[in-house]
């Protein structure tokens, strides 16, 4: 945003017009400055003239004789233009004069005739572009007075980058009084009123969206000459970076930089129906606007419409339909306040940021909409250009009131230091614009200009930001040490184990091929697109991470590395929506592990382990062994893209997270790898959640009983099954059991079974282990399962 100083200085009286202290004091105030201009005067020896009389040339009809008093008494000038007549006030250029590209003014002869001087034209002053006629100044300045002071050369522009929470400081104004709280000073506002006329705006207005549209002011200016603006307007806005049009629309834009709320100027005349309404869009409507640009709406956009249809793209930019053009008779001046993530969202989605949207997405005031409209009003009316009614429309569906803050004495000294007592810490939020009252804890009332602030470290943040950074002393933090969350150690656990075991970890985009999500045979229904990809070929947010973790193996394979394993966590996407926020997408986090090759370590009496679905179970059960995770569970299952008798589905705490297993060789090709290829892929949640404390208890010191159980298993049963069901059935007594031996033939499967029995406090008599032994079968046979050999 671009700040003029001499347009600053109509606000407050600094008390210095050093241009690098005053950008010093900004960036202290949390503005940053991206520089500054000196902007001077181009010329030399112009004053303001007022043309006294006006003759024929006696020997040329293009030019005229005028008699000129530019302080000095009445001066024979010649001037070609005809644009003016007796008593304009004009720019004259002194013999002696330097004008831009080093133009000499001498007195010169012109067909018989002296001229003194000359009367400059916008052009030949380097103020615009302007060269029909000379420039004829507005109003009555001072005869003699430097032309410089009527466009306020010299001056300086600042440039400064306004964070988003403060929108409040997106204005001239706003800079101002940031300025007079630092510097104690009083802080001016522009004049509101001016004459009005009897009369009510011919346009109601309807709101029925309450959320998007905050509140919809409007005053209607009739009577209405569309013309060019004056000088001094011109080249204000010119040093803040913004072109002049016509005096209605520079009014708009001048308000807009003054205040920092913007404003649109209908041609009331074109409202059909005399009926404006705000509401949502439906899909498929157009609108064409300002820029000539054919819109297609959605749903989520906020539109203003009349009888005939969408007329302006709220707080973004208006239409062409109901443009101010040369032919407008009355106006419908406009300030409105509109919901910041409706704009932001809008002007995004269409490509289209203005001043406008840039200052309604961070949050503007709309207490200040009737402020601004009474100042756009009255600034038509002072230019000449029309007559403003007395009645108003003003919506407000929902008042917005100044919130109240309680602000303990003691946080502010606990967060500051010393020297912060409660009268001090009053007078500076005092100043900036906030009502104070109690003493301790004191209830500062925010202004609605202020939306960032609304907790007690934010009015103390803003105590600190007046005081001065700089004066606060250097100082050692006291107070509890950081250090990572419970579930970042558990993530740097988890990754130091993969490592470990003789991973690499990769990191791979999230933005996938849809045909990448295709060759794994997986769903692309829930695909994420993204609006604009870096790539075309990679459009989507991946919804599974194998497709992104198989390129980067193929890529290590086709560079001569045989044996590749890759581990990555990271985030997969589902066009479902979130819990967190209904407008974004649901994100999960994901471990997946993707190996090739062989897998493990190589030495002279140990040969390395085929990267097959056995060692990626295997693997994971490591894994979840040093993670401290005992309610794991792996059953048959197929997932797609997978090996059908190779698969298996992961499970924690009874819940699916996952699985692990291996590719069919038809999708391994598809990827480029002619090859077994494991993969593993699980929720990574449950994985960083700290296991229970366990209960330890003291070794027992009395011998143990093993014996072994075979039993028959229906197909449908797995091994797990069995061992846990009789594990659980024989209560403390068993100390272990484990899966030992698998037998398959004849159309029959059986497990072989492991149990040691102990007891804590005593030698296990023969009678008991029986009986355990007798227990566990009947567990078993209470799956289906039959014990080998008995009939």
């Amino acid at each position: 945003m671009k700040v003029p100083l001499r347009w600053l200085q109509e606000f407050i009286d600094l008390p210095s017009e050093d241009p690098k202290e005053i950008a010093d004091v900004l960036a202290g105030l949390g503005h940053e400055i991206e520089g500054w201009e000196s902007v001077d005067a181009e010329w030399s020896e112009v004053f303001v003239g007022q043309v006294l009389d006006i003759a024929e040339h006696p020997d040329a009809d293009k030019v005229r004789v005028c008699q000129v008093d530019s302080g000095r008494g009445p001066e024979q000038i010649i001037c070609g233009a005809w644009n003016f007549d007796v008593g304009a006030f004009v720019a004259v250029a002194r013999p002696g004069a330097v004008l831009p590209g080093d133009f000499e003014i001498s007195v010169r002869t012109i067909r018989g005739v002296e001229s003194n001087g000359m009367i400059c034209s916008e052009k030949e002053l380097a103020l615009g572009a302007d060269h029909d006629g000379i420039l004829v100044l507005d109003g009555a300045p001072a005869i003699g007075s430097p032309f410089a002071e009527i466009v306020e050369l010299p001056d300086v522009v600042f440039d400064l980058t306004i964070t988003p929470n403060r929108p409040d400081a997106m204005s001239v104004h706003g800079i101002a009084r940031d300025l007079a709280a630092h510097y104690d000073l009083e802080v001016r506002m522009p004049e509101l009123g001016g004459e009005t006329f009897d009369g009510d705006p011919t346009v109601e207005v309807t709101i029925n969206d309450p959320e998007g549209c905050r509140r919809f002011v409007a005053r209607e200016i009739v009577d209405v000459t569309i013309a060019r603006s004056p000088m001094w307007m011109r080249h204000r806005l010119q040093k803040a970076g913004i072109r002049s049009i016509s005096n209605v629309v520079d009014v708009t834009n001048y308000v807009m930089v003054e205040l920092g709320h913007p404003l649109h100027a209908f041609d009331a005349g074109s409202i059909q129906g005399d009926q404006l309404t705000v509401r949502r869009a439906r899909d498929g409507e157009t609108l064409v606007t300002l820029d000539d640009v054919e819109r297609i709406l959605t749903s989520d956009d906020l539109i203003i419409y009349d009888d005939s249809g969408p007329t302006s793209m709220s707080g973004t930019m208006g239409g062409l339909r109901s443009e101010v053009s040369a032919t407008t008779k009355r106006v419908l001046m406009e300030a409105a306040s509109w919901d910041p993530p409706t704009i932001m969202y809008m002007s995004r989605r269409h490509g289209l940021r203005s001043e406008a949207s840039t200052r309604f997405e961070r949050g503007v005031d709309p207490n200040l909409a009737d402020s601004a409209n009474r100042r756009a009003a009255h600034l038509v009316a002072s230019l000449g250009a029309g007559s403003v009614l007395s009645g108003v429309v003003d919506e407000i569906p929902e008042p917005i009131v100044p919130k109240a803050v309680l602000l303990p004495v003691s946080e502010v000294e606990r967060l500051l230091g010393p020297g912060f007592d409660r009268e001090y810490i009053a007078s500076i939020l005092t100043r900036l614009g906030m009502e104070v009252s109690g003493d301790d804890p004191m209830t500062v009332v925010v202004p609605t200009y202020r939306p960032d602030v609304h907790r007690p470290v934010d009015l103390i943040e803003e105590v600190a930001r007046i005081h001065g950074f700089e004066k606060f002393g250097a100082s050692v933090p006291v107070g509890r040490r950081g250090g990572l969350t419970a579930r970042q150690r558990r993530l740097r656990l988890l990754h130091s184990i993969l490592v470990g075991s003789g991973l690499s970890q990769a990191v791979t985009l999230s933005l996938v091929g849809k045909d990448s999500i295709e060759k794994m045979g997986i769903d692309t229904g829930n695909l994420v697109a993204v609006k604009n990809p870096l790539r075309d070929e990679e459009g989507h947010l991946r919804n599974a991470m194998v497709p992104s973790l198989l390129p980067s193996v193929a890529y290590n394979v086709s560079h001569g590395s045989e044996d590749v394993g890759l581990f990555e966590t990271g985030r997969v996407f589902e066009s479902k929506p979130s819990d967190l926020d209904s407008r974004l997408p649901c994100e999960t986090d994901r471990l997946c592990i993707v190996m090739t090759g062989t897998f493990g370590i190589t030495g002279i009496d140990r040969d390395p382990l085929p990267a097959d679905a056995q060692v990626a179970l295997g693997l994971l059960i490591h894994l979840f062994d040093r993670m401290g995770i005992e309610t794991a569970r792996i059953r048959p299952a197929t997932r797609p893209g997978t090996h059908p008798g190779r698969t298996a589905d992961v499970e924690i705490d009874g819940k699916s997270v996952g699985y692990v297993g291996e590719l069919l060789p038809s999708v391994a090709a598809a990827f480029g790898l002619n090859r077994r290829v494991a993969v593993i892929e699980i929720d990574l949640e449950p994985l960083l959640v700290p296991p229970a404390p366990k209960l330890v208890s003291a070794p027992s010191t009395f011998p143990h009983s093993d014996f072994d159980l075979s039993f028959v298993l229906p197909v449908e049963v797995g091994a797990g099954e069995v061992l846990e069901k009789t594990r659980q059935a024989g209560g403390e007594l068993v100390e272990s059991a484990f899966a030992f031996d698998e037998f398959e033939g004849g159309g029959q499967r059986a497990v072989a079974i492991r149990y040691r029995l102990r007891a804590s406090d005593r030698t296990l008599t023969g009678e008991e282990v029986a009986e355990v032994r007798t227990v566990l079968i009947t567990a078993g046979e209470g799956l289906g399962a039959r014990l080998r050999g008995a009939e």
